[in-house]
């Protein structure tokens, strides 16, 4: 059996999925060698509310991932959502002990900056340089090798909720995954979607998922203001099975087969057919319908965003526009009505940069997962142990070793 150095997991933990993705790091870029996704069953707007359930839906997903990419995963990078995620600016200063910058300088003032006060509940996600000063020099990006006595740096922080935070790490590793870290998920999804010329210039992604939207603002190359709204397309889905009476299977199956973020799209004559709960026969009903209950859920989230965005302080400097990603994102009409709500260039983010089976991931229901590789590679923790298994009969070997850990 050969061995795989270079490769890196990234594991979505969705409301409505759960998406395990494989890439092999190339002198290129990114190589996507392996993709598996299934049902979440056990999670709730990001967060675990059944342990065993979800524990099953990373195995199934870990286990079509392994197959197609013909390895044994054991480490993951996880992503993290939910309204339990929330994030501050924070400002930390140093004097420079040899007149001379060097990493341990920008270390030290990095731990100053993220000495915060905080709950006993709440842990630290992430501690994202915004920029550096030194001696009141503003802009910098990296101050290694300057002169200078005193070192500043401004950053942005996210943090969440320990239990939920915990919760996702206990669900990986009774699955059999070590988690190398977990990741903010529009952080992530920022990774697979955004230029360095949005980020440079000012973008806004927002990332429709399932149970939430995560909001996360860019400018001069860093993160500076990040949230999420703890609405998502499965709010969308129970409006349908409200709106026309039928089960939240029913109309989720109505949701993508018709589903349409505009009115004006739906031609007045255009029906569908709706299926009845109680053995009733379905029911045929004018799209019209349907269009009005999707546009009225997906204005009132967008409106929602629009407020965050506003409240960040620099939707005035969006001159990148705002770019929508996650499943919701698929639904006809909702740039349109996106740029007609923010009155900003509006485009739909798909991950573009990788390689090998690229094209199965072109897709934004795939944008948290492919920008967990995409964070772990530029982080230079790619040498994941993940064994090769080329043959038929290892890998048949491998899924009889989960069921074994599964039923013993």
């Amino acid at each position: 059996m050969g061995r795989r150095e270079e490769l890196i997991v990234g594991l979505d933990l969705g409301t409505t999925k759960i998406c395990a993705v494989v890439g092999e790091v190339t002198s290129e870029g990114i190589d996507i060698v392996g993709v598996g996704t299934y049902p979440s069953i056990g999670l709730r707007g990001g967060v675990v509310v059944n342990i065993e359930q979800t524990v099953q839906s990373i195995r199934k997903a870990v286990e079509e991932a392994e197959l197609m990419a013909g390895c044994e995963i054991s480490s993951v990078y996880a992503g993290v959502a939910g309204t339990h995620v929330q994030s501050l600016n924070s400002h930390g200063v140093i004097a420079v002990k040899s007149r001379e910058v060097t990493q341990s300088d920008i270390d030290r003032v990095l731990d100053a900056a993220k000495t915060v006060a905080l709950p006993y509940d709440r842990q630290i996600l992430h501690v994202l340089p915004q920029q550096f000063l030194v001696d009141d020099q503003e802009g910098i990006q990296n101050p290694v090798g300057m002169a200078g006595v005193r070192l500043e740096a401004k950053v942005h922080i996210v943090t969440g909720a320990v239990s939920a935070v915990q919760n996702i790490i206990k669900c990986c590793e009774k699955a059999g995954l070590n988690v190398q870290d977990v990741v903010l998920e529009s952080l992530a999804s920022s990774e697979a979607v955004l230029d360095a010329d949005e980020k440079h210039l000012g973008v806004a992604l927002v990332d429709i998922g399932g149970g939430t939207s995560d909001v996360a603002v860019f400018q001069d190359h860093a993160i500076r203001y990040s949230c999420v709204v703890g609405l998502g397309g499965n709010h969308i889905t129970s409006d349908i099975s409200v709106g026309l009476r039928t089960s939240m299977d029913e109309a989720e199956k109505i949701k993508k087969k018709y589903g349409c973020a505009l009115v004006d799209r739906i031609g007045q004559q255009d029906m569908i057919e709706v299926g009845s709960v109680g053995g009733q026969k379905p029911r045929q009903l004018a799209q019209s319908i349907l269009a009005q209950i999707i546009e009225a859920r997906v204005e009132e989230i967008l409106k929602i965003i629009e407020w965050e965005l506003v409240r960040s302080g620099f939707v005035e400097s969006l001159h990148g526009g705002v770019v929508l990603t996650g499943g919701v994102s698929l639904l006809p009409g909702i740039r349109e009505l996106a740029e007609k709500i923010f009155d900003l260039p509006v485009r739909i983010g798909v991950p573009y940069q990788f390689g090998g089976l690229g094209d199965v991931v072109k897709n934004p229901m795939f944008a948290t997962a492919t920008g967990l590789l995409a964070y772990g590679r530029k982080r230079g923790k790619v040498r994941l142990p993940v064994e090769e298994s080329n043959s038929l009969v290892n890998k048949v070997l491998m899924i009889m070793k989960r069921w074994f850990k599964e039923f013993w």
